[in-house]
């Protein structure tokens, strides 16, 4: 019965979103444009369809490229839209200016905004962060880079991030999480990584649980010169990396942080989502992790404050780290409005 209840309320968020996504939208611009009155009933039907759509997407394991293309940049352009629609059609009760010409108002920002959204959801910026540490002896530096999305992503934006990451000198590459998240990404792209001929450890990241034979895909990684440290610790010169995968609950995940712990060294941890900072921050030196994508586009950005405390950016807790990357490439549709995808530099230097 409570499995009832829960898929019930789940599918009545799905066509609430639906509606308010894909439908709405074009109900204020045609009312705006056309002073028509949108017909509720025609408008149920296309949110039920829909929806339907949506749920066969993303509860099947095949990836099919025109329903993919529709869900996600349906799902970006059509939020972009909700946002300006919703600003213009409120704007438009108290001016006494003419719909009409609200309506090009409207559709010009939605266009400016797409625009732009495209522009960024493309670009792939380097960042560089210093750090330093009195555990550090010899300074070390590193890329961090997470939720790459190959699958949402093409190889195009493989081949961007290697070419940031070639741009720079650096000892070793650490991946946190959401590499892959479709079954139909050729796998094959990932020979890229070999080009940078230097040490890079993986954890998994939410979406890679997601995909078809995940635990197969995870095990081929080692071809392309990528380690999976699953849950362990490398200890090399002054720093002891420590990796945690995804699929574990926070307590666990925890537990075995504080288990690979090592006072003597800088402790560098490498887990997918920031929650667990909380628990561990008075022993961890610097804590890498990515998930939130700073929220890809705005102002979606200002709700997932409301999950993670720990949205975006360097957090400081007694000279103690996190670092959580708004992504290496979006997820979902190809779009970024107020925020960027990066590839990190950390220099590790000596205090």
């Amino acid at each position: 019965m409570k499995k009832i209840i829960q898929n019930s309320f789940l599918y009545v968020v799905i066509f609430c979103v639906t509606y308010f996504i894909y439908v709405y939208p074009f109900e204020i611009l045609n009312e705006l444009l056309f002073n028509e009155i949108p017909n509720r009933r025609i408008s149920f039907y296309y949110t039920i369809i829909i929806s339907v759509l949506i749920i066969f997407y993303f509860r099947s394991f095949e990836s099919l490229k025109l329903l993919r293309f529709f869900v996600y940049e349906g799902m970006g352009i059509g939020f972009i839209s909700f946002w300006v629609v919703t600003f213009f059609y409120i704007l438009s009760l108290f001016l006494p200016s003419s719909s009409f010409i609200l309506g090009i108002i409207t559709l010009f920002f939605i266009t400016l905004f797409i625009i732009i959204s495209l522009y960024f959801g493309s670009k792939v910026y380097l960042k560089e962060i210093n750090i330093s540490s009195n555990k550090i002896k010899v300074k070390k530096s590193f890329i961090f880079i997470s939720d790459v999305h190959l699958g949402s992503n093409n190889e195009r934006h493989l081949f961007k991030i290697i070419s940031k990451i070639k741009e720079k000198k650096y000892d070793f590459v650490l991946i946190g999480g959401d590499l892959i998240d479709s079954s139909n990404f050729n796998l094959q792209a990932l020979n890229e990584f070999k080009q940078l001929e230097c040490p890079i450890y993986f954890v998994t990241g939410n979406h890679e649980y997601y995909i078809k034979n995940s635990s197969e895909f995870i095990q081929t990684l080692h071809n392309f010169n990528i380690q999976h440290i699953s849950n362990s610790n490398k200890l090399f010169d002054d720093i002891n990396l420590i990796g945690v995968d995804d699929n574990l609950s926070k307590e666990s995940q925890t537990e075995i942080i504080y288990k690979k712990i090592n006072d003597d060294n800088f402790n560098l941890l490498l887990i997918h989502k920031p929650s667990v900072w909380v628990n561990i921050k008075e022993k961890i030196d610097l804590m890498l992790s990515g998930h939130t994508h700073n929220g890809q586009i705005f102002p979606f950005n200002l709700f997932v404050r409301l999950q993670f405390k720990f949205k975006y950016g360097l957090y400081n807790f007694k000279n103690n780290f996190l670092y959580v990357s708004s992504g290496s490439g979006p997820w979902g549709p190809k779009l970024r409005l107020g925020t960027r995808n990066e590839v990190i530099l950390f220099n590790l230097n000596k205090k």
